[in-house]
């Protein structure tokens, strides 16, 4: 309840909350898939490895959202300065837009979380079955959140957007 709370004042809009919120189940499908693939059961310390990996998610996915509302913005400003209403190829062109711009950072977060976290996985002294349990799931978790912020989130927020533009256009 606290993390909604927190994304909505943030946004100040509860349909990005749900979109980040909607889409973290997505973040998780990769820990589940290397943690079975692995042969790890469910415990405390893969559960503390889900909640690290869904705090990353939110936060690549807040970050994600920040720089699509930003090229909205921008799209929107030259619009109305110019007196021309918003039309969904301007919504699709500021999501591919804001995407863009965020492929590189998200790439960079993936593979440092990835490379940090492989030494854990390949080690075997003392502690290490623990610790491999809590970064299963960020490693398989880091893979599919990819996905999610580069192609999911920004879908999302593009049909979210031009549904609304629609019917602002009906509305008139």
């Amino acid at each position: 309840a606290i993390i909604l709370l927190l994304l909505y004042l943030n946004f100040r809009n509860g349909m990005e909350v749900l979109i980040v919120i909607a889409t973290l189940p997505l973040a998780l499908v990769g820990g589940f898939w290397l943690l079975y693939f692995l042969g790890y059961n469910l415990s405390v310390a893969v559960a503390v490895g889900f909640i690290a990996l869904g705090g990353v998610a939110v936060e690549i996915g807040v970050v994600m959202l920040a720089y699509l509302d930003q090229a909205l913005k921008r799209r929107e400003t030259k619009r109305h300065a110019a007196g021309q209403k918003l039309s969904v190829n301007d919504i699709r062109e500021a999501v591919i837009e804001g995407a863009l711009l965020r492929v590189r950072p998200v790439t960079m977060t993936k593979v440092a979380i990835i490379a940090a976290l492989l030494p854990i996985l390949w080690s075997d002294g003392t502690g290490s079955e623990a610790m491999q349990r809590i970064a299963a799931p960020m490693v398989g978790g880091m893979l599919s959140v990819a996905v999610l912020t580069l192609a999911v989130i920004p879908a999302a927020y593009f049909l979210w957007q031009a549904y609304r533009v629609g019917k602002a256009v009906k509305q008139n």
